[in-house]
């Protein structure tokens, strides 16, 4: 089985998983599965907005990390037993989002990690990030890229990575609904 080969709480490049592989997987052992491809954000505002959309966070998430942190732990943690979540993060952007950036982002996703292992609750992430044409995945800090610069090129993506596509996430609209939370306190 697919999940067997990867600790049940890590943050890990995506590499040679295919998200429609990790669906699968997450389905088959009755995980929840959470999927989002980030591609079109162009700030760090634009990627908090993406993930809550694609996450079914509660309108009164507060978009930035300490919210994105309470939504993925003790707000769910808070609703009931949990059988564990596998969690794609596609297409992180590169360019226009600093290193800084992304890693305090992917730390969220780490502590998230830690805080359901030490509840021996399953919680992987897989993420890739997006390169742009003016940069190299040594270098992607340092890139500048202008919004409105016709000479800066869209983000390149690996042949070997995914088209982005649309996921059905049914199973995770119960986690994230606030309605089921307020019926049960």
């Amino acid at each position: 089985m697919l999940l067997q080969s990867v600790r049940p709480n890590i943050v890990q490049s995506i590499r040679a998983f295919r998200p429609e592989d990790l669906q699968q997987a997450a389905n088959a052992v009755g995980h929840h599965f959470l999927y989002t491809n980030l591609s079109g954000a162009q700030g760090k505002q634009d990627v908090l907005d993406i993930i809550a959309r694609d996450f079914l966070f509660p309108d009164h998430f507060g978009k930035n990390l300490d919210a994105l942190y309470d939504c993925i732990t003790d707000m769910v943690h808070k609703s009931g037993p949990q059988p564990g979540f596998v969690v794609v993060l596609e297409l992180i952007p590169g360019g226009n989002v600093d290193r800084e950036t992304r890693e305090q982002l992917l730390d969220a996703f780490r502590d998230a990690a830690d805080y359901w292992g030490e509840r021996k609750i399953p919680f992987r992430v897989f993420y890739s990030i997006a390169v742009s044409g003016k940069e190299s995945a040594g270098n992607w800090d340092k890139a500048e890229v202008a919004q409105n610069d016709p000479n800066v090129k869209p983000a390149k993506v690996s042949k070997n990575t995914p088209a982005p596509m649309v996921m059905n996430l049914p199973p995770m609209s119960s986690v994230f609904d606030t309605s089921a939370l307020l019926v049960a306190a």
